[in-house]
């Protein structure tokens, strides 16, 4: 009973691809860290020269007594362009010239 439940575990990993999903997933998560980190020490900088302040994590809009992040929410808006654009790329190289067709 116990070398079934293992050999259809194991038939489990290789029939739904876990392994692969596994790597995928940790890839995405190594990825996004290193995109935060261009946009945090390289890009956010470039940008803070622009801000009146100068600190653009510190940016925000105030409208009377609420006082709005702008800047936070804009650096994660250029996180996920930007994961978003390598997504793509990569996608487009692997799949090279397939046409994903609209449902």
């Amino acid at each position: 009973m116990t070398l079934t439940l293992i050999s259809d575990f194991l038939e489990f990993l290789k029939e739904y691809k876990v392994v692969a999903l596994a790597v995928a997933f940790i890839m995405g998560l190594a990825s996004t860290s290193l995109v935060k980190s261009l946009v945090d020490n390289l890009i956010m900088p470039c940008v803070a020269v622009i801000t009146p302040s100068g600190d653009w994590k510190e940016a925000v809009f105030s409208v009377g007594p609420v006082n709005l992040g702008i800047g936070p929410f804009a650096a994660e808006c250029i996180n996920f362009i930007i994961i978003a654009l390598v997504v793509f790329m990569i996608a487009k190289y692997v799949m090279k010239e397939e046409k994903v067709e609209k449902k």
